[in-house]
C-alpha cells in the first residue's frame, strides 16, 4: 500500500457513507473542494493535493478502507461556471443544485461566481 494517498468523503455523521457507496456504485466520479482546502492534508485519512495519476485509498468516516480510485484529472473551476462533467460526476442533477448544496455545506465561506474550486476526477479501481 505504500505510495498510495488517502482520502475520505464528507458525511453528515460518522455513519454516513453515502458518498463512498456512490463511488463504489460508479455514480460518483468527481469530488470538488475549495482551492485552499484541496492542497491541505486533513488528518491521517486525508492527504490532500491529489494529482492526476495518483492511486488513492478511500476510507469511510469510521476509518475503514472501502475502495481504491485513480485520479484522472484535476482542474480549477469557477463557482459560477460549473462544467457539466463536474456536476454530473458529483451526482447532482444540475450546476444549480451543485451550487445550492455547496453553499449549504460551506456556510462559513462567501461563495460567489469567481470563487475557485478544484475538481478531482477519478475512476474506481477496486471497490
Amino acid at each position: 500500500m505504500s505510495g498510495r494517498k488517502k482520502l475520505t468523503f464528507w458525511g453528515a455523521d460518522a455513519d454516513d457513507d453515502s458518498l463512498v457507496r456512490d463511488v463504489i456504485a460508479g455514480r460518483k466520479t468527481v469530488t470538488a473542494d475549495t482551492v485552499e482546502d484541496y492542497y491541505k492534508g486533513y488528518g491521517e485519512l486525508g492527504d490532500g493535493g491529489y494529482a492526476a495519476g495518483d492511486i488513492i485509498d478511500v476510507f469511510d468516516l469510521r476509518g475503514r478502507l472501502r475502495c481504491t480510485i485513480r485520479a484522472t484529472k484535476v482542474e480549477i473551476i469557477r463557482f459560477g461556471d460549473i462544467p457539466e462533467a463536474v456536476w454530473r460526476g458529483e451526482t447532482f442533477a444540475s450546476a444549480e443544485e451543485f451550487r445550492k448544496v455547496h453553499v449549504r455545506c460551506l456556510p462559513h465561506l462567501e461563495l460567489h461566481d469567481d470563487f475557485a474550486f478544484v475538481a478531482l476526477h477519478f475512476e474506481l479501481l477496486h471497490g
